[in-house]
């Protein structure tokens, strides 16, 4: 079965928390810069599926890509591997609303302080034969704008 996807939003923030309720919270949401090494940051995945795909379990991938679509490894030679995390979101059923109303999932991955090289990124999402892309640039710090 394929799924449909009624709204996907990628954001970037210094932090976020998913509430039991099915909100998250987050905090720096929307930057685009950052220095090097990174700061510890969050990627938040926004999802609205029809009624329909509720109770289902639906796979993700976010990998991290260079300017280039290549993925980014890190760490030493005999030890470095891509930046990929592989997940899932499961539709919540919702008994109490309306057939006509979407239903909501969302995802949040935490993300460690990493050594990348100046240049442009971007963390891509892979759900379901859906791509989404969140852009970023790692600037030097002493460049204008550039977070120290």
């Amino acid at each position: 079965m394929s799924v449909e996807i009624e709204e996907l939003q990628l954001i970037l923030c210094d932090s976020a928390s998913n509430d039991p309720s099915g909100k998250i919270h987050m905090l720096g949401a929307g930057w685009s810069m950052t220095g090097t090494p990174t700061a510890p940051h969050a990627v938040v995945l926004m999802l609205r599926f029809p009624h329909d795909h509720a109770d289902q379990k639906i796979s993700l991938q976010l990998s991290l890509l260079n300017d280039n679509g290549e993925p980014v490894v890190v760490g030493p030679a005999d030890q470095a591997a891509p930046i990929t995390v592989h997940g899932s979101v499961e539709v919540p059923v919702c008994p109490d609303v309306p057939d006509d109303l979407s239903r909501g999932a969302n995802f949040t991955v935490a993300v460690g302080p990493m050594p990348l090289p100046e240049g442009r990124y971007q963390w891509r999402l892979d759900i379901e034969g859906h791509t989404k892309a969140v852009r970023f640039a790692v600037l030097r710090p002493s460049q204008k704008g550039a977070p120290a």
